[in-house]
């Protein structure tokens, strides 16, 4: 088992997504933050890995339209901006957290 496996996932509202992991984490993005990391190929370029949307011009007060889950490794949304191309693997999802960062 995976500590990147989650335990239980919630969208208690359009702004947040909990997740709690089975190594005991708790993992809290909001909508922008998830914007912001969106591994896409129309917001990473595929050949060079390089960012191609700058992560400051995901507005605040963006919100989640739709959140599922994508096989039994990822979750893909839908934003309130239309964007709605990225697959967001658990594992990068645990690695990203911002509460790891803080």
């Amino acid at each position: 088992m995976s500590n990147a496996e989650p335990r239980v996932i919630t969208r208690s509202d359009p702004t947040r997504l909990v997740i709690e992991w089975v190594d005991g984490g708790r993992t809290t993005y909001t909508a922008a933050q998830l914007r912001a990391i969106c591994p896409c190929a129309r917001c990473v370029n595929e050949l060079t890995g390089v960012r191609m949307h700058d992560p400051k011009d995901v507005p605040a007060d963006l919100t989640q339209m739709d959140a599922r889950m994508v096989g039994n490794y990822a979750l893909a949304f839908r934003f309130s901006d239309g964007h709605d191309t990225g697959i967001y693997p658990f594992a990068m999802l645990h690695s990203l957290s911002p509460q790891a960062a803080g």
